[in-house]
């Protein structure tokens, strides 16, 4: 019973604790936007800052951090510029009263300035480094003058430097107080952001100076914090230049912290190189830096300072949260979280890109099925438009007849199918011949004559209105086809934007080692897809000197490896000898096709009305076309030409080969009023599994030769460019390795002079051929077409001769598969 009871209860406690964690993470976030909300836009930050730098000196007498603070609120978050103004004053008046009346008339002769020069300058932002210049040196002279009623060349020069450094100060806080105070949009932060940002840091950290504790002073406990946490973050290199600026900026602040800087600068270097041993591995790196450094700086004596003040900064490094050094990372370039970010930010975009091209191949496939469900629906009002026609014979015949309700209203389906009968016998010129019908039809209306003279009237203008009709149909039909091709295209893209890369890093590790330990040193493998018949996968070796070890070793050992033939299909090879070569490694496809061309024009003239075309369509898919334009000469050759560009262009978008040919005629139709046509011969082969596809449109047969054998392809179609639509026959043949394809235009087809039928004679021809060249084959077909005419080539003439065979490699595999078999089983 009481088993029963657990059992029942662990599923309610279980709610209950995951209910208690939404709740507490629920308050944290609560308090996490109401802590920021404080901090940015209560202005509580600016006051902080303000503060500090309002109390920050440099050899107890020149004041440059408090006007540039000043002026970059002012120019930036104006709103909040009085509250820096009072925390200014306050941390000042916190030093001494003179300080505090020095920091005053900085803001108010600035205030001042920037409103004179706001009537003669526009780009506040780029005066205002001069005009804090001007109000820092005037300042600074006058005070100096009003009260000891004398300004030295030592004040003058004092003056100088405090300008100088607050128009120095004012460009780097341009850059380094928008990192604070605004939200980041942007991810990665460059080096000269993350120096500036460092200085501001310093700066701020200057107005701790005099903050002590039993001889531990608070700028040396911040300082090396500051620098344990940007060594632990971005490595030796941040962590090196951070200690440098900050140890530089206090040490401006007081001469006797100059060793500091390179304290902090060896701490943060031993700091990141120790970063791989986590907190503790950096904590350890600032307390051996700090103290060797302490004993030539200050000896033995002050090892124990130093020790209490690293102490606490390595306290203070241990209590900082994981997000907060996390979200610091994201900033920092190098660091893995930062690359986590770009790739998550990489995912966002490519998601959203998807997103989209769903949502256009979305509206492209509602378009196609709205075109087809018109069409449909137009295909449906053929009776109605019958309706149409007979009414306008009725309103002009049995309007004004006076048998009117007799024949419409008691007798209307009689009288109806009379009239359809006699207009659909007319229409056929057959209605004379008809003697019963016309004598029903006189019988039953006693208007005949009339009715018949205005069905014959009518009937022209009918039947023209009904061809407009399907020809815009036909037209709205091939215009959803097309879409729905768009659309399945678009579709397709989707899906590979959003094929992410897989994780394949075991395998990575394993083919890295496998490579290794066969004697071939490797710098990295990146895989991208082991999807049979579509490996992708990249490596970088070292400088190979052009010896072929990608092709020779590393190709054949993973053929083996993946069980599937692996070629190189680009290889950048390194450009000094400590270089890398960078090698790409692909599927090689099942076969390959050698092609052969032999072309003339009429006459032996140098414009022909053929053209053709031999294009790999990125999908694994060899294409072979051969177009004839309508006569010879120029306009025949912009015909032909026009076809086999626009044919290769929209096939290599990935839209179906039946759906391109109807679109270049669409095109090629529309484009001109004008009676000139073109053939097309396309054939299509799959390199996968050597499957061709025929699509001849008003072209010559093809032939396939195989052994002794040839086999006619042929299909009938009209050229493109007649009519607006037409069905598109398709004619599959399975090929095999050492098939000889040929196709030819009707220059060389029916060019044979005295012969009766061309199809026994080009069929005896191949079959006489003792090459299987394909550039052999087709100057052997043409030139014997050319003897038959006496020497004369009396038409246009292409032929195009292509061999499939299997892609047999150069290089057979390399047995590598036994290590994963052993690793397998040490594994197990």
């Amino acid at each position: 019973m009481e088993k029963a009871e657990r059992r029942l209860m662990e599923p309610i406690a279980g709610e209950a604790i995951e209910k208690t964690q939404h709740a507490i993470q629920r308050s944290a976030r609560k308090m996490g936007a109401h802590f920021q909300s404080l901090l940015f836009h209560k202005g509580v930050i600016y006051m902080f800052i303000g503060f500090l730098l309002g109390r920050a000196v440099i050899l107890t007498e020149i004041l440059p951090f408090a006007l540039p603070f000043f002026g970059v609120l002012f120019l930036l978050k104006k709103d909040k510029a009085l509250i820096g103004a009072l925390s200014l004053a306050a941390g000042g008046l916190t030093i001494s009263l003179e300080t505090f009346l020095i920091i005053t008339c900085h803001l108010l002769f600035f205030l001042f300035l920037q409103k004179a020069g706001a009537f003669i300058f526009k780009d506040r932002v780029r005066t205002l480094p001069a005009i804090i210049l001007l109000a820092a040196a005037a300042t600074r002279l006058t005070f100096t003058w009003i009260v000891y009623g004398k300004v030295t060349s030592y004040d003058a020069m004092m003056a100088g430097v405090e300008a100088g450094l607050a128009f120095i100060l004012t460009l780097i806080f341009l850059q380094s107080i928008p990192l604070i105070a605004s939200p980041r949009y942007k991810q990665a932060l460059k080096s000269e952001e993350i120096i500036c940002l460092m200085i501001l840091i310093a700066s701020i950290m200057t107005g701790l100076t005099g903050v002590a504790y039993m001889e531990v002073k608070a700028e040396h406990v911040f300082s090396r914090y500051i620098v344990l946490l940007f060594a632990f973050i971005g490595g030796s290199s941040i962590g090196c230049t951070v200690g440098v600026v900050t140890g530089l900026i206090l040490s401006l602040a007081n001469v006797g912290n100059l060793y500091q800087m390179s304290l902090l600068a060896f701490s943060g270097l031993l700091g990141g190189l120790l970063k791989e041993g986590r907190k503790i591995g950096a904590a350890a790196g600032l307390l051996i830096g700090s103290v060797l450094l302490s004993m030539y700086g200050g000896g033995t004596a002050g090892i124990m300072t130093t020790l209490l003040e690293s102490g606490a900064a390595i306290l203070l490094f241990f209590l900082t949260p994981k997000a907060v050094t996390a979200s610091l990372a994201k900033h920092i370039p190098g660091t893995s979280e930062h690359a986590q970010e770009q790739q998550l930010y990489a995912t966002r975009i490519r998601d959203v890109t998807a997103h989209r091209v769903d949502q256009f191949s979305g509206v492209f496939e509602a378009l196609s099925q709205s075109f087809n469900a018109f069409y449909e629906r137009s295909e449906s009002d053929s009776s109605r438009e019958t309706d149409l026609f007979l009414s306008t014979i009725t309103e002009k015949t049995c309007h004004h007849c006076y048998k009117k309700e007799k024949c419409w209203v008691q007798n209307f389906q009689t009288t109806y199918d009379l009239m359809t009968q006699v207009t659909n016998e007319t229409g056929a010129d057959t209605y004379s011949q008809n003697r019963k019908l016309k004598k029903e039809f006189h019988s039953h209306c006693s208007k005949a004559a009339s009715v018949e003279i205005a069905i014959e009237q009518e009937l022209n203008e009918f039947k023209a209105g009904q061809k407009l009709n399907r020809q815009v149909q036909e037209s709205r039909r091939l215009v959803a086809e097309q879409l729905l091709g768009v659309s399945k295209v678009m579709k397709d893209f989707s899906r590979e934007i959003r094929r992410e890369r897989e994780n394949h890093y075991l395998l990575e590790e394993q083919i890295l080692e496998a490579l290794r330990n066969f004697g071939v040193e490797i710098g990295h493998v990146e895989i991208y897809s082991l999807e049979q018949g579509n490996v992708d996968m990249e490596m970088s070796i070292p400088f190979c000197q052009g010896h072929g070890e990608c092709e020779k070793i590393i190709a054949p050992m993973l053929s083996d490896i993946l069980e599937e033939q692996v070629i190189v299909k680009q290889e950048d090879c390194g450009l000094y000898p400590n270089g890398f070569c960078h090698v790409a490694f692909g599927s090689a496809k099942s076969f390959k096709v050698e092609t052969g061309a032999a072309h003339a024009a009429k006459g032996g003239g140098l414009v022909s009305g053929d053209s053709y075309s031999m294009i790999e369509l990125g999908v694994g898919k060899h294409a072979i076309a051969i177009s004839d334009g309508m006569g010879n000469g120029s306009r025949a050759q912009f015909e032909s030409n026009e076809t086999i560009k626009l044919l290769e262009k929209i096939l290599q978008s990935g839209i179906d080969e039946k759906v391109a040919i109807k679109t270049v005629n669409s095109i090629l139709s529309l484009r001109t009023t004008d009676e000139v046509f073109s053939t097309l011969d396309l054939a299509i082969v799959d390199l996968q599994d050597a499957m061709c596809k025929f699509l001849k449109i008003g072209s010559t047969p093809s032939f396939i030769k195989r052994g002794d054998k040839v086999i006619k392809i042929q299909a009938s179609n009209l050229p493109i460019g007649i009519i607006d639509d037409f069905e598109v026959d398709v004619v599959g043949e399975q090929l095999k390795a050492g098939d000889l394809l040929i196709m030819m235009s009707d220059g060389i087809f029916e060019g044979p002079k005295h012969v009766e039928n061309h199809d026994v004679w080009m069929k005896r021809k191949i079959s006489e051929l003792e090459t299987d060249d394909p550039q052999e084959v087709a100057d052997l077909i043409m030139e014997e077409v050319i003897r038959t005419r006496s020497g004369k080539i009396e038409d246009d003439m292409t032929i195009i001769a292509a061999k499939v065979e299997h892609n047999t490699p150069k290089w057979a595999a390399i047995p590598a598969s036994r290590y994963f078999q052993k690793k397998e089983q040490s594994v197990s």
